[in-house]
């Protein structure tokens, strides 16, 4: 039978009801009276330590523990919290030919975030492009192609703006929530390393900072190969980048075993679109029909996968507020060529 903590009133009542069997003919429960006072004293001493009990007793298991001994837990594993990553990419400035952009040039951008460059830079033909990574790391690093950013200090003959290059600044990732942590924990322990299985291969891919699911192909470009391939679902596009896949092949390379031909690619973006009939027809009724779509795609779409009709239908009739339905695309199950994966599109409502 589990145990359950007494509250306080409980605690109280038992202290007074003591008291008054200790001692006959005694009134523990008079408000303003010693003995009242002395129960209530001792009950909540008592509560207290019921409740440190009750949070020793969350530490000491690892799938209620809270962060710090939960990191704990881990580091004994060896599995350590992801840290942030900040945000890399490029951006171009202009100016007069000759200028020098120094390294460690700080440059910000209009919500405050900063950015410095990796090394020195010459404009020539009236422009340079410059590497630049973010002060902090996290996804608020991350800025789309196009922003603009700010020198700290100016420099002569350099414009005192830059502007993001295609492509962005990518690769800021928040550091690792203690459910992520948990549930990499819980892999670890149920599915210890076995020197280049299946699952360490998935398991290397989720240490690195940002991925947040990944999939193994073993032979799929031929015997002793193995494809990887990950998503990273915190970012505005779950589709990793060119440098993203390069930070996991890496990485993967310094800890795979030293025969196996890992192969680190992204999977191919297939937007899923959805045309609905919805009643009642409201903007409520239609953002918990998308949260819950989203949320479907969340759990079941993977690289060649097969999204159900059923399970899109059964999402929608799952929003809260919803009726009834007319779901006319997709028509049939949607499925995914080798390497495909299904990606959230748009919703038409009619």
């Amino acid at each position: 039978m589990p145990f359950s903590r007494p509250d306080l009133p409980t605690l109280i009542n038992r202290a007074e009801a003591d008291i008054e069997t200790r001692l006959p003919g005694a009134d523990a429960r008079l408000r303003r009276s010693n003995l009242n006072v002395l129960a209530r004293v001792h009950s909540g001493a008592a509560h207290g330590l019921y409740g440190y009990l009750e949070w020793i007793a969350r530490q000491v298991i690892i799938d209620t523990a809270d962060g710090d001994m939960l990191e704990r837990h881990a580091s004994i594993w060896g599995v350590a919290r992801k840290a942030a990553s900040p945000a890399v990419g490029s951006v171009t400035v202009t100016g007069a030919n000759g200028a020098i952009v120094p390294a460690d040039s700080t440059l910000a951008r209009s919500d405050g975030a900063q950015y410095t460059t990796d090394a020195e830079a010459t404009i020539s033909g009236g422009t340079a492009t410059i590497a630049v990574t973010a002060v902090d790391g996290g996804q608020a690093g991350n800025a789309s192609a196009a922003s603009l950013l700010s020198f700290d200090t100016p420099i002569d003959g350099v414009s005192a703006t830059a502007t993001v290059a295609v492509g962005g600044l990518t690769g800021g990732a928040d550091i690792e929530a203690d459910e992520d942590l948990r549930a990499r924990l819980l892999a670890r322990i149920q599915q210890p390393p076995h020197g280049g299985a299946s699952y360490d291969y998935v398991a290397w891919a989720l240490e690195v900072p940002g991925v947040t699911r990944a999939w193994v192909y073993p032979a799929e470009l031929g015997l002793g190969t193995v494809t990887v391939r990950f998503v990273r679902d915190d970012d505005a596009s779950p589709i990793p980048d060119a440098g993203e896949v390069t930070a996991v092949q890496e990485y993967i390379d310094s800890v795979r075993p030293v025969t196996a031909d890992v192969t680190v690619v992204a999977p191919i973006a297939v937007p899923l679109n959805f045309t609905i009939d919805l009643a009642p027809d409201t903007a409520a009724i239609r953002a918990a029909v998308e949260a819950e779509l989203r949320d479907l795609l969340l759990r079941e779409s993977e690289p060649g996968a097969t999204i159900l009709l059923s399970h899109i239908r059964e999402a929608i009739s799952l929003a809260s507020g919803e009726n009834d339905h007319v779901l006319t695309v997709p028509a049939a199950n949607v499925t995914h060529a080798v390497g495909e994966m299904a990606t959230f599109g748009t919703i038409t409502w009619l």
